[in-house]
């Protein structure tokens, strides 16, 4: 998708219920107004039940706000069927899990062309070139034709990064990508995504429960109880600056 104007990720009172007209309804989401710049690489921390799973997948597009708007790249969600959402979450959104998500039976290499073959249907040329490319930047070169349940927990994650990166999205969306990995790996893994968040200028959002990790991003927006409670960082071109705790 070519370089918009504006946030790369808007959020505009996002709420969030749950057996609407029920007895038992709930809203875990009140109201959110969140915007993310080109280039930004911010954590989302809170609670464990505050709202921060329910809020990332809307954002993925895997499920729709109850009431808000919610944009991006300056494209409104709310109108698009689930064809149209589709094909948006995959062209301008990368997954990073904390579970990986791979598939075992499959090379590095093919896990990483799985993004561009979902989006053109069948293989292309260009396409193992670019996985390849990207698996290198990641050090899995000598691993891309080895398959993935091979590999160890750090060099997995690394597959996964290089996967999310396939389409060259503007957002790139991590859950809790860190979690299953020692210091080390983890470290490696988190200095993978900042390196390609300062060389591409990709957006990042990363959901994490490690004080150490948040406090290298340049921004940490904290949810609590389904409130945004906290965003502290970088200003937003044309939204003036985050406010400060």
């Amino acid at each position: 998708m070519a370089d918009a104007p504006g946030p790369v990720l808007r959020l505009i009172g996002v709420r969030k219920a749950y057996n609407q007209g029920l007895p038992n309804e709930v809203e875990v989401l009140h109201g959110i107004d969140l915007a993310l710049a080109r280039g930004e690489f911010c954590a989302l921390i809170g609670p464990s039940g505050s709202g921060k799973s329910t809020l990332l997948n809307l954002i993925g597009l895997l499920d729709r706000p109850t009431d808000g708007r919610l944009l991006i790249e300056g494209l409104e969600t709310g109108a698009l069927d689930d064809a149209a959402l589709t094909r948006l979450r995959g062209r301008s959104i990368g997954f990073v899990f904390q579970h990986h998500h791979l598939i075992g039976a499959f090379s590095a290499a093919e896990n990483v062309m799985m993004p561009l073959l979902l989006d053109r249907g069948w293989p292309q040329d260009g396409m193992r070139e670019r996985a390849e490319a990207l698996l290198e930047r990641v050090g899995l070169a000598r691993w891309r034709d080895q398959p993935v349940g091979r590999l160890s927990g750090g060099q997995q994650q690394r597959v996964a990064i290089a996967r999310a990166l396939a389409m060259d999205p503007p957002l790139v969306l991590a859950d809790e990508p860190t979690g299953n990995l020692d210091t080390k790996s983890a470290d490696a893994a988190f200095d993978l995504m900042r390196e390609f968040n300062q060389e591409r200028g990709t957006t990042f959002l990363v959901v994490t429960h490690d004080p150490r990790l948040a406090r290298r991003c340049d921004r940490v927006v904290e949810v609590v109880d389904g409130y945004l409670v906290s965003d502290v960082g970088v200003a937003v071109p044309g939204e003036g600056s985050a406010p400060s705790r």
